[in-house]
């Protein structure tokens, strides 16, 4: 079992930045992948980003691509998400989560499917 809690969402407005946390804790999780992903009123949710804990390796989605970044601190067991150049269509609730199934494929999907442990969530909303 993994645990995650998501902390750092807000209210901003078009143009600020905000870093999103998510510390994560129980069994180990150093060859998971670790996703973002966010779920706007009325639309499915979709990935936004994700890092292989082992070797650091990163994908982001193409609407992210340039202003959003993530990272992980081994150290602290947290992943975060630096968002940048904040776009009013960013507003939505975003969830990390842990694909264990990496450790076998090694590979980062972009599919939520493939991620089996969720955080709560953390509203973020970009005032134009």
């Amino acid at each position: 079992q993994v645990q995650l809690v998501e902390s750092g969402g807000g209210s901003v407005q078009a143009g600020d930045s905000l870093r999103l946390s998510c510390a994560a804790s129980g069994s180990t999780f150093s060859r998971y992948a670790m996703g973002w992903f966010r779920q706007a009123p009325g639309k499915e949710r979709e990935f936004v980003a994700a890092i292989m804990w082992s070797d650091g390796n990163t994908n982001h989605a193409d609407s992210v691509k340039g202003r959003f970044t993530v990272s992980r601190d081994n150290a602290k067991n947290t992943m975060y998400l630096q968002m940048n150049s904040l776009k009013s269509e960013d507003t939505a609730v975003y969830y990390c989560a842990a694909d264990s199934s990496a450790a076998i494929w090694r590979r980062i999907s972009r599919d939520s499917k493939s991620y089996i442990y969720w955080g709560q969530g953390t509203q973020v909303t970009v005032s134009s």
